[in-house]
């Protein structure tokens, strides 16, 4: 029985290498893979032993070569035995073959084109879909893994096993092809106008218990071999995270790292009902909280700090589904650990590089996609466009609303305050709303007596002078919004009549 290995991972090769030996597996390897076996005073036969030629191109060919591939490829017949002895070679029956790590190299900074290039496996791919090609008489090895499943089929059986080959077969041509997937959404980035073909490799990390209702089933998958925990953290602590878990332990997530102070977003069914940073979590959370207290109940929480025991206090005995943050502190863990119905998150900040760059949403017979919106383009100006012009303080509060009304379901409308401890919160939230007059009136009453001196923001222009009308009888002082509708005079007379500061900003942030 001969094994050929040509491993960029390493782990337990060595190990499994040896066991190999004892039974009587006659070893072939490659460049590094053979200097490691070497290394360690193993019986091995390099491939250009083997094949009677060295590599070239600097290693990037190997084991591209008629002895290699036909020891592979052949079946157990007498003319494919008779065309090996021609060529003098022999049947590889067990193949351990993984790739240049592709996706590591890509997701290093700085890394060149070139570089990339030069992580491209060519003969591992060869040799992976040959050996799963040939699988009723090879063994495809691909995952370091699955040499234990190897080593218990040569002990119980003599040889691996068809039942094991084929699984490994399946494995293998999977591997490949998430491979090649990288590969081109890595090239797809550098020209997305080309995009005519998007290849979506999805890992099945769990089953849910179900989806949005009990009688939908529902699963949770990784994409393009991205961390396979929920938002690539882990769960650590409380009971299995459901499909509206996620979605809205997402929704908050992607949200509450826009800001670069400690910040707190409190999502309630994909809807963002309390957003604030301040100089603490703890402060944050409590001016989070304001925004709508009742709404609040059963709610998901976002931190884009390290959690500590003192925002755990500050939220009392309110009701929460699940928290996630980037870390916990030991007291902040042992606190938590006594809400025994509160799912604790902890997760790496969210990056475009995840889902390169890309998001996703099914419809009737196909997929949509769009690049994240990851907030106003390099470049974007802000124009007053009133005669009242904006105050510095009410510049930081519209800023931060305008970072606020991002994450929100359109019409989307955000009210908020700068505090006089500095910390900015929004005090009314609307949106979901099929009009934007009717976004801004449940902003305002949710903002209530709060509305009196605060700023609002709006996600796409007024159509109509109405909402600056509702806006200013509720007592808001400034605006900030798009701009671009045909009625962008009569909104703006409106906001002069009413003393309003009024900002565009020429660029839209639609959420559906």
């Amino acid at each position: 029985m001969k094994a050929l290995l040509s491993v960029s991972d390493k782990r337990n090769l060595v190990e499994f290498a040896r066991r190999l030996l004892k039974f009587n597996v006659d070893l072939i390897a490659s460049g590094g893979t053979a200097r490691t076996l070497k290394a360690e005073g193993l019986p091995v036969t390099t491939v250009e032993e083997y094949t009677g030629s060295p590599e070239i191109l600097e290693g990037r060919v190997k084991t591209l070569h008629p002895k290699i591939f036909a020891g592979i490829l052949a079946r157990d017949t007498e003319q494919d035995r008779a065309d090996l002895a021609r060529i003098g070679a022999e049947m590889i029956d067990l193949v351990v073959v993984n790739l240049y790590p592709f996706r590591k190299t890509i997701a290093q900074p700085y890394v060149t084109l070139h570089d990339a290039i030069e992580f491209i496996d060519i003969g591992g791919v060869a040799l992976l879909r040959a050996a799963a090609k040939n699988f009723h008489r090879v063994a495809v090895v691909c995952d370091p893994n699955d040499y234990e499943l190897v080593l218990r089929d040569l002990e119980k059986y003599g040889s691996v096993s068809l039942e094991t080959r084929e699984v490994f077969a399946l494995k293998a041509f999977a591997h490949t092809a998430e491979y090649d997937a990288s590969i081109r959404d890595y090239l797809l980035n550098l020209r997305p106008a080309d995009a005519a073909t998007v290849t979506l490799v999805l890992h099945k990390v769990q089953d849910l218990r179900y989806g949005e209702n009990p009688h939908q089933h529902a699963a949770l998958y990784s994409l393009n071999g991205a961390p396979r925990g929920p938002l690539g953290g882990k769960l650590l602590q409380g009971k299995e995270l459901s499909y509206n878990n996620l979605l809205d332990l997402d929704a908050a997530w992607q949200a509450v790292w826009r800001f670069d102070r400690p910040a707190t977003v409190i999502v309630k069914h994909l809807s963002p009902c309390g957003i604030a940073m301040s100089d603490t979590l703890a402060r944050a959370f409590q001016a989070a909280l304001a925004s709508d207290p009742v709404s609040a109940f059963g709610s998901i929480l976002a931190f884009n700090r390290i959690l500590d025991g003192d925002t755990v206090r500050a939220m009392g005995d309110l009701f929460i589904e699940a928290i996630v943050a980037p870390g916990f502190t030991d007291e902040a863990r042992a606190l938590l650990s006594t809400r025994k119905n509160c799912r604790v998150v902890e997760a790496p900040q969210p990056s475009p590089a995840v889902s390169v760059g890309w998001e996703y949403r099914t419809i009737t017979g196909g997929i949509l996609r769009q690049s994240v919106d990851m907030g106003d383009p390099a470049g974007t100006e802000w124009r007053v466009v009133t005669h009242e012009q904006p105050t510095e303080a009410q510049m930081r509060a519209l800023r931060f609303a305008w970072q606020a009304c991002q994450p929100v379901r359109s019409n989307a409308i955000v009210i908020a305050r700068l505090e006089d401890d500095g910390t900015l919160a929004t005090v009314g939230i609307g949106g979901g709303q099929p009009n934007r007059v009717d976004s801004v009136r449940l902003a305002c009453e949710r903002a209530g007596a709060r509305a009196q001196g605060a700023v609002l923001a709006s996600d796409a222009f007024f159509p109509f002078a109405d909402s600056i009308e509702v806006a200013a009888r509720a007592g808001v002082v400034a605006i900030v919004q798009p701009g671009g509708s045909v009625r962008d005079a009569e909104v703006i007379e409106a906001a002069n009549r009413s003393g309003i500061a009024m900002i565009f900003t020429g660029v839209r942030h639609f959420r559906h």
